[in-house]
């Protein structure tokens, strides 16, 4: 389920300071989502006057504008930031900020002129406005900016997506969490169908008796309105409270009325036909399950599949066919052939998979066997003729074979008679191969997170395809009246989905279309010819208001720069070229921001006008690519993705509490050339250990000395790799072999076991076996500085990859911890106030403050809100600070 977020936050920064942006990554459900998020806090003077979401669907394409407007009321200039989370389906078309009456628009270029034109600004010392990133559900896109004293700015953004049809709705789902009172706060949803619209519901997790009656639903025939105002009071959590009650999710619901099994409309020399057959018989299914089973699965992965795969059993009809297959050191099958899914079989089925253990891994043996089994119950007529075949993968591997090898075989086993379904679990999984393999054999990929939810993804994926209606469906047009035709034939059509095809007509004034539709059904074919002409669709078209533009032009560019991407991932050579330069073509006709095109920002900067560049993400990365793309974008902009527990500055331990929506922060006060273990876990066999460094002249004075990180080892014992990090070398060590680079290189370095990659002068990356993945961002200050030197600063990424045993300075907190805060009172520093900490049945004193997080900016940071433990994390820690200290690196 794609789905859109947008917050605006505000912080006060110096009118000199560099802006930098922030960037994160997720992934995407299985219905149209808008996930609204705004994450607010109002500085000194900034004040958020009006939100608003304007969401136009027309014939499912969606066209949103977000507008947000603030005033500084301050007397010096402040920053404000424009975050906005959007579906990963949506193409941004425009953006604009308004500043006192002057507005700065942006462009769409080709990616590379637009990054030449942005390199020369980050040559000139100005700041990134916008970033590419990748989400989970979302993308976000970013953009800062100072606001003078009394001034204020409209931000603008717009964005189109086709809604896509899941479980029979189009579903809106909006995530409304102001954070603060908003004078004028609205989103407003207009809806025209022409088929006419059914089952509009509008409903929120957050709302009360009293803010139902503010939710407004009207609809009739084609129109439908969905209106959320509520005043400040009735945001209010109590009368005189300034909390926001807006916490939640706000979900709006439709589906249109299908008295035919499909749709035809024609405007200006375009059509789109959507198709959606309803009360059919459902075929039967015959589902082969290849698990990958090995030992990097080991642990919540596998307790995850094995409880995703109990649920599914449960939902496996009666007349289905199925078997599991497991590749780990060898391929082994549940049965040896498909079994129906009688009472019995799926009793013992449930058995086999409560049993299902790990192993090593044997991926292409894995695939093979089943597309071999599904080759032998068609042809030995084990299963129905009218039945629909699929394979379902789960892997969180890497092949075991030539990737090119496989995907050769694999196509040429399958020969197009079954989907393939890949579903890549977890963030080290070769997702670029898995995606390729299944879009060759009419299948698509999917990435499934490793999260406390993995079960429910890999579920909800299934119940997708559980219900197959059709198969081989053809819907054909006349080859001599149209042009430029989207995908028309489809392997599959399944229960509560859509079908959508669009085109273009050779002759513009054309306005009368006949197209053929044939499938194959449980009982029998489906065969039948639709006809459509414009006047219809005029007449249909009466009634309605906010129809946007040539919608129906712009969705047959959307969805056809969406399928030639997709095409453009399995080709290759002449085709891939040729791929690549008809979607480039359209993508800047229509001003789209896609993987080919980028957006430039011109951002007002102390009279010097800035440029900024936003990227369309592209799945497909895992992090290290991710990391490696966005270096070539101006690197310093980024946070980079999913770190739970750090280690920056003096030196700076921040521990993420997501629960809490909190952090908590230590310092670590020990002399220059201490050694702190910070993390050791005895089962990956993983040791991360930091040596400290002072400032060079030593204030004899002071009674704390500030020190940082000038040393970090990182060894994987059962590897037998060891890596020396210091701000002017890296060195690996694999057994007796040892390699050595400078911080000037850039180095992507791949091997069994071992990811390394150096983004020159900024970061590394290191990955080692299937534990958790590691940043190391450099801090270089000027030579000729009296007292500062360089440091190092490390940040952990997928820290539940470590185990249970894990311990450390840092390791103790990959764990869950909880806390509670009591009597929050005025401290020594009326800014920061003091509060009792009840943590791991200690009552320790605390103080609010903040501390920097490098990640986004390496010279100045990014000022962290935590609750800051003193005496060197007495009563935090396991024991005390100096139980950390060891004798060297390794």
């Amino acid at each position: 389920m794609p789905c859109l977020g947008f917050f605006l936050k505000m912080r006060l920064w110096p009118i000199n300071t560099d802006i930098s942006v922030t960037a994160s990554s997720f992934f995407f459900f299985f219905y149209f989502f808008i996930f609204l998020f705004f994450d607010l806090q109002v500085v000194n003077g900034i004040e958020i006057y009006s939100m608003k979401i304007d969401s136009k669907v027309t014939s499912r394409f969606a066209h949103n504008v977000i507008t947000s407007r603030a005033v500084n009321r301050g007397n010096v200039p402040k920053e404000v930031f424009f975050d906005v989370e959007l579906p990963k389906t949506a193409f941004i078309t425009n953006f604009s900020m308004t500043i006192d009456g002057v507005t700065y628009p942006g462009t769409i270029k080709e990616k590379e002129v637009a990054k030449k034109q942005y390199e020369k600004a980050v040559s000139k010392g100005q700041t990134a406005g916008l970033v590419k990133a990748s989400g989970r559900k979302t993308e976000k896109f970013t953009v800062s900016v100072n606001i003078a004293a009394a001034s204020k700015v409209t931000f603008e953004l717009t964005y189109e997506e086709l809604l896509k049809r899941q479980f029979g709705k189009y579903e809106m789902f909006i995530k409304v969490k102001p954070k603060q009172l908003v004078k004028d706060f609205e989103i407003e949803v207009n809806i025209f169908e022409p088929q006419g619209i059914t089952d509009l519901e509008a409903e929120g997790t957050f709302i009360t008796n009293d803010l139902q009656n503010v939710i407004q639903k009207t609809f009739s025939d084609k129109k439908g309105h969905i209106s959320f105002k509520p005043t400040l009071d009735q945001q209010r959590t109590c009368a005189n409270c300034s909390q926001s009650l807006l916490d939640g999710d706000f979900i709006v619901k439709y589906d249109v009325k299908r008295t035919t099994p499909d749709n035809l409309q024609i405007v200006n020399g375009y059509f789109v036909h959507f198709f959606a057959p309803t009360n059919l018989p459902k075929l039967p299914k015959n589902v082969i399950f290849v698990i990958d089973i090995s030992g990097s699965m080991a642990g919540r992965e596998i307790v995850q599949t094995r409880e995703a795969l109990l649920k599914i059993l449960d939902d496996i009809k009666e007349d289905d066919f199925f078997n599991f297959i497991l590749f780990g050191s060898e391929v082994r099958t549940w049965r040896e052939t498909l079994i129906k899914a009688t009472p019995e079989n799926l009793d013992e089925a449930r058995k086999f998979v409560q049993g299902i253990n790990t192993e090593v891994t044997n991926l292409h043996g894995g695939i093979m066997r089943g597309i071999d089994m599904l080759n032998a119950a068609h042809e030995g007529n084990l299963v129905p003729k009218r039945s629909a075949s699929i394979i379902i993968m789960l892997t969180d591997g890497q092949p075991n074979v030539g990737k090119f090898d496989i995907q050769a075989h694999v196509k040429k086993a399958i020969e197009g008679k079954y989907p393939l379904y890949n579903l890549g679990f977890g963030y080290g999984v070769d997702y670029s191969f898995l995606e390729k393999m299944a879009l060759e054999n009419k299948g698509l990929a999917r990435r499934i997170y490793p999260d406390s939810d993995a079960a429910l993804q890999l579920q909800g994926f299934y119940d997708e395809v559980s219900n197959p209606m059709l198969t081989d469906v053809e819907l054909n047009y006349p080859e001599n009246e149209i042009s430029d035709l989207t995908r028309n034939s489809f392997k599959h059509f399944y229960d509560g989905s859509e079908i959508v095809v669009a085109g273009r007509f050779i002759d513009n004034n054309q306005n009368s279309l006949t197209v053929d539709v044939r499938g194959e059904g449980a009982n029998d074919a489906l065969s039948y010819t639709t006809k459509q002409d414009a006047e219809q669709t005029a007449k249909a078209f009466q009634e309605q208001e906010y129809i946007f533009g040539e919608y129906i032009e712009r969705l047959w560019a959307y969805l056809t720069i969406e399928q030639l991407l997709e095409k453009r991932i399995a080709a290759t050579g002449e085709e891939k070229e040729n791929l690549t330069a008809e979607a480039l073509d359209l993508s800047l006709k229509y001003k789209f921001v896609t993987p080919l095109t980028s957006m430039v920002v011109t951002k007002p900067e102390e009279n010097d006008n800035q440029d900024g560049i936003a990227d369309k993400p592209i799945e497909g990365m895992d992090i290290f690519t991710i990391l490696l793309s966005l270096r070539m974008t101006f690197l310093p902009s980024v946070i980079l993705p999913w770190p739970s527990e750090s280690i920056d500055g003096d030196p700076h331990f921040i521990i993420s509490v997501p629960q809490k929506d909190d952090a908590i922060c230590f310092n670590i006060n020990e002399n220059p050339g201490a050694v702190l273990n910070l993390i050791k876990d005895p089962v990956t066999g993983i040791t991360i250990n930091g040596e400290l460094i002072g400032d060079k002249i030593v204030n004899n004075d002071a009674k704390i000395q500030n020190t940082y990180f000038g040393k970090l080892g990182i060894a994987n014992k059962h590897l037998d790799l060891k890596l020396t990090v210091t701000p002017e070398k890296i060195t690996l060590q694999n057994g007796n072999e040892q390699t050595g680079f400078t911080w000037l290189d850039s180095v992507t370095l791949q091997q069994e076991g071992l990811t390394l990659i150096i983004n020159r002068k900024k970061n590394l990356v290191l990955k080692m076996g299937s534990g958790a993945s590691f940043v190391i961002v450099l801090h270089q200050v000027w030579k000729k500085h009296p007292l500062h030197q360089d440091f190092l600063g490390l940040y952990i990424l997928e820290s539940d990859k470590l185990s249970e045993q894990t311990h450390g300075l840092l390791g103790q907190f990959f764990h869950p911890i909880d806390f509670t805060i009591l009597e929050i009172h005025p401290g020594s520093d009326p800014k920061k106030p003091d509060a009792t900490m009840i943590v791991k049945n200690n009552e320790l004193t605390v103080t609010r403050g903040w501390q920097k997080d490098y990640r986004t900016d390496p010279t100045h940071g990014l000022d962290v809100p935590c609750w800051f433990v003193h005496n060197n994390g007495a009563g935090l820690l396991d024991g005390v600070h100096t139980d950390y200290i060891v004798s060297s690196l390794f």
